[in-house]
């Protein structure tokens, strides 16, 4: 099981991908960003958001090869792609295509080898 940072401001698309991250049997991380979370395994990020987006960065400084998913009403731009996502879905998706690049992102870290 993993744990799976969501971050996504929309209270509605944050449930429905905590429902979706519990569907695939992961552990959902919704935090208000003030307490000390455990590191995830993946984020799922909303980039258009700058509040998530700094969290994300931050994040990645601490864990630079956390992947990251992102879903966004918006297309990539160069801060995002600093981010280097594995994955990037543009709203309106599919379920499937959510269930997909994040099944996807968890197995791609253990197919890669380590080089370090």
């Amino acid at each position: 099981m993993a744990t799976v940072r969501i971050l996504e401001p929309d209270d509605e698309l944050r449930e429905l991908f905590r429902h979706v991250v519990r569907r695939l049997g992961h552990e959902p991380l919704i935090t208000d960003g003030t307490e000390n979370a455990p590191s995830p395994d993946l984020i799922l990020l909303e980039p258009a958001s700058r509040v998530a987006l700094r969290r994300a960065t931050a994040l990645r400084a601490r864990r630079p090869s956390v992947p990251i998913v992102c879903a966004s009403i918006e297309p990539p731009g160069d801060e995002v792609a600093k981010l280097r996502p594995v994955n990037y879905l543009l709203k309106p998706f599919s379920m499937y295509e959510l269930e997909s690049a994040l099944a996807a992102a968890l197995v791609a870290p253990a197919r890669t080898p380590s080089s370090r």
